[in-house]
């Protein structure tokens, strides 16, 4: 196929969004990519091949879909828009690797999906997507939450978002969003998308994040549940510190700032520190003292 009549093109797009008499609906956090050589260069960084099988959520009218086609193995997209439905079936005729099932990612059981659509479920699983923006963290944590495998994921987001998952403790950028994520995968920035290789335009520029699964989580934890829960607590104001935000969460009574006080003393963490200067491992031992605390 030759580049021009590549869908990411600005006039192919122009072309097929005309065909189908589409327009955008804003409430989607629909933005369409119109440069091909981005699109090659996130196949290329997820390490794409004919051995891979790809999840793609909001596919739009199928530019990244087609690069990934290309290359994969299978490819399985989640569209929740019906309007795209046909466009999809349209732009994607030509790839017989391609499935495209019409529901909202969030509602589906996906290691069911998985094992129903992929005809090779030892394959390696890569989620490679330009994620709807106001979406953007319950889809990635709906993956890393499942019982699916999934290898890697390269996903587009706001740079603002993807600057929050890799960041380091100590930095305005760390909270509970970093932890959450990187319990379960190694977060690195690959590279930056301008907005004006959009249409519509956004307001922001997106990054590329690329998430490789540890074969193990980050830290060990009694209890991922409450882990999850006291690094939220601890994010809860930024600006207090890491006492203050755990009385705030858990209670002001005597016995449970007892059962705090003990836990932060096991633990060797000051109080008075604030909650983004903890590492993970430093969080993981909280977490585990006030675990084995609890009455």
């Amino acid at each position: 196929m030759k580049e021009e009549r590549d869908i990411a093109t600005p006039s192919r797009t122009k072309e097929i969004l005309a065909k189908h008499g589409f327009t955008f609906k804003k409430s989607l956090g629909q933005n369409f990519l119109t440069e091909p050589n981005i699109l090659r260069k996130i196949v290329e960084t997820a390490g794409i091949d004919e051995t891979t099988n790809v999840i793609e959520v909001g596919p739009g009218i199928g530019a990244l879909t087609e690069q990934l086609a290309k290359h994969a193995k299978q490819v399985l997209a989640f569209e929740i828009d019906d309007r795209l439905i046909p466009v999809l079936a349209d732009t994607m005729q030509p790839y017989q690797n391609v499935q495209i099932i019409h529901q909202d990612v969030l509602q589906a059981d996906l290691a069911t999906t998985i094992q129903s659509a992929f005809s090779d479920t030892a394959a390696s699983l890569k989620v490679v997507a330009n994620l709807p923006y106001y979406i953007t963290t319950p889809i990635m944590m709906h993956f890393l939450e499942s019982q699916v495998k999934v290898d890697e994921m390269v996903v587009m987001m706001q740079k603002e978002v993807a600057d929050r998952i890799s960041a380091v403790p100590g930095t305005k950028a760390y909270g509970s969003l970093s932890i959450a994520v990187q319990y379960y995968m190694e977060a690195k920035l690959a590279f930056i998308v301008p907005k004006t290789v959009f249409v519509p335009q956004p307001n922001v520029d997106s990054a590329i994040l690329k998430l490789t699964r540890r074969s193990q989580p980050a830290v060990a934890v009694t209890d991922e549940k409450e882990f999850f829960k006291l690094t939220k607590a601890a994010f809860q104001l930024r600006r207090k510190t890491l006492w203050n935000n755990l009385q705030n969460s858990y209670g002001k009574d005597e016995t449970t700032k007892q059962w705090l006080a003990d836990s932060l003393e096991a633990s060797g963490i000051d109080p008075k520190r604030r909650g983004e200067t903890l590492s993970l491992a430093e969080f993981a031992k909280l977490s585990n003292e006030m675990q084995a605390r609890k009455g």
